[in-house]
């Protein structure tokens, strides 16, 4: 029995690692890469079923990318689907920091992103799909998010044009736009998880911001991936699914 295939990138953590364990729960083989070698083995370990395979890689790096792609070609051939959750989230206002720590998160989600593609894609089969992960902040703003909101803007339109130039091919792709989710990412500096500050109570909670009133869990967002990886969403190609719980529909 053949079985689907699927490359989780930053499937060590978060969104990425609930999606890899929801995608090997359906049945599916999972490769989960992300900068961590030993923390994508630890997933992988984690994981139902066999078949499944790790691999480190930093996103800035071709070299990295080339030797995942070598790796794909290894355990899976061709596979199905393409997930990309790689992510950081770092406050570098514009003005007062460095250039090269502003400009981190453009290597890492924009051209990361890129640069993945262009190596996985062709190894992508006919009526695959790609599914990437945006954040509300590609149309939203907080202070020291201009490099993150930038980046993942720049995700949003690059999948959509993803959109257009595979459609021959009839790979499908689309953005996911998540808003607060509970994971290692809303641990801040400080050590402090901000979904359990006073800050997040009293704007998102309290003054009702946040109509559901509570953070995602990773899973949550990955049902949606596995949602946009299956025969229901096989009419929807380049367009960004929000999940934030309400968040953007108030003021």
């Amino acid at each position: 029995m053949m079985r689907e295939k699927i490359i989780v990138l930053g499937g060590s953590s978060g969104i990425g690692k609930a999606t890899a364990v929801r995608f090997a729960m359906e049945g599916w083989r999972v490769l989960v890469a992300a900068l961590n070698i030993n923390e994508c083995t630890a997933t992988v370990n984690q994981l139902k079923g066999e078949g499944h395979a790790a691999c480190g890689v930093d996103v800035r790096n071709y070299t990295d990318l080339e030797k995942l792609a070598e790796k794909v070609k290894e355990v899976f051939g061709k596979y199905d689907v393409l997930v990309n959750c790689v992510g950081i989230s770092e406050c570098t206002p514009i003005i007062d920091s460095d250039f090269s720590d502003w400009d981190n998160s453009v290597q890492v989600m924009m051209y990361g992103s890129v640069k993945a593609c262009k190596l996985l894609v062709p190894l992508l089969k006919d009526n695959g799909r790609i599914i990437q992960l945006t954040s509300i902040h590609y149309c939203r703003v907080a202070y020291g998010s201009s490099a993150y909101g930038m980046a993942k803007a720049a995700i949003t339109q690059f999948t959509r044009s993803l959109a257009i130039e595979l459609a021959p091919r009839n790979i499908l792709a689309n953005t996911i736009a998540p808003g607060f989710v509970n994971t290692p990412m809303s641990v801040k500096a400080d050590g402090k998880n901000e979904l359990d500050s006073a800050w997040f109570k009293s704007n998102y909670i309290d003054a009702g911001r946040l109509p559901l009133k509570r953070a995602a869990t990773p899973a949550e967002i990955a049902g949606v991936a596995w949602f946009l990886a299956g025969p229901d969403a096989s009419y929807i190609t380049g367009s960004v699914i929000t999940v934030d719980g309400g968040l953007t529909i108030t003021f």
